[in-house]
Parts: C-alpha cells; sequence; structure tokens
C-alpha cells in the first residue's frame, strides 16, 4: 500500500463530505479508512482466517 500524506488525506475526506456534515460524519468517515487499511494490512501479512476457522473458533455451524 502506498505511503500517503494523512493531512492530504484528511483534508480530502473533509471536501468530499456535504456542506452540512457533522462532526460524527467527519469521525465515520476516518474510522472506515482506518478500519479498510488494518484490514488491508492485515491481509498482506498474512494475519486472516478462513471462514471455516472463524465459524470453529465461534463455535457456529459449518
Amino acid at each position: 500500500m502506498p505511503t500517503t500524506n494523512i493531512k492530504e488525506e484528511a483534508r480530502r475526506m473533509i471536501d468530499q463530505l456535504p456542506d452540512d456534515a457533522d462532526w460524527d460524519d467527519l469521525m465515520d468517515e476516518i474510522y472506515v479508512r482506518a478500519a479498510i487499511e488494518n484490514g488491508i494490512r492485515d491481509s498482506e501479512a498474512g494475519r486472516t482466517l478462513s471462514t471455516e476457522e472463524l465459524r470453529e473458533n465461534l463455535g457456529l455451524p459449518k
């Protein structure tokens, strides 16, 4: 994943929000972005489970 300037990305996010956005809207955007980036890093590092492994860990039927 390419390294990006966080300040530039934050400005871009803010610019894309509607004019009537509130703090919760901004926080949602930041949270979703961080969750996606963390998930991609985990996947690239092999820190994932198959569906079967997850179901077994949670005690769910196959």
